[in-house]
């Protein structure tokens, strides 16, 4: 089973907070996954998600970086948009690349992303939102690097391993893929993508 279609069936399942499941038909061999071009993105509505919390304030707030939250925590992401390119701040870059991300617009969401993780290197939303937008745009390479670069940093931030097995998965290194998706297990057993990971994992066998 590839990952398109694990990944898919999460969203089903409710995996995803705040995104809609989109399911795309792909062949059950390990060899014919490994070429799948579109799989590699597919995963970016769980992983791109914010840390869960309360509700921010109503979207009508003057406070543009709040009221933006808010709404991408509501699964507004073209309205988190609107309102997230009125802030400033790396908080605000970082959840603007989310918002991009999730709306599928990966080359804008890489700039933003980066600007968040140049003052804030371990951003827990800007992260994952460029690992996404480079995954999402086949830069594979850079991704890897990208990644690799945080996890020398923070050793055990979940979500770097997650996105840099998406660019390894794409590159078609599935061995690499294979340790740092277990590696994520390891560090995130109850993430909403853990199950679907460990589907994954079992059907390579």
């Amino acid at each position: 089973m590839s990952i398109a279609v694990l990944l898919a069936l999460a969203h089903a399942a409710g995996a995803c907070r705040t995104a809609s499941p989109r399911v795309v038909a792909a062949p059950a061999k390990r060899s014919a996954a490994a070429n799948e071009a579109s799989a590699p993105v597919m995963a970016q509505d769980a992983a791109v998600a914010a840390p869960a919390s309360e509700p921010g304030p109503a979207p009508g707030s003057s406070d543009s970086l709040q009221a933006g939250i808010a709404l991408f925590k509501q699964g507004e992401y073209a309205r988190a948009e609107a309102v997230l390119r009125e802030a400033s701040g790396p908080e605000a870059s970082a959840y603007l690349a989310a918002s991009l991300a999730k709306q599928r617009k990966y080359a804008e969401a890489e700039a933003p992303a980066k600007a968040a993780l140049e003052a804030d290197p371990m951003n827990e939303v800007g992260v994952p939102a460029l690992g996404a937008a480079l995954v999402g745009q086949r830069k594979f390479d850079e991704a890897i690097a990208r990644m690799s670069d945080v996890l020398a940093r923070k050793p055990d931030f979940a979500y770097a391993y997650f996105w840099r097995g998406q660019a390894f998965y794409g590159s078609k290194r599935v061995d690499r893929m294979v340790s740092d998706f277990e590696t994520f297990l390891k560090l995130a057993p109850n993430s909403p993508e853990a199950p679907i990971v460990r589907q994954l994992l079992s059907s390579l066998g």
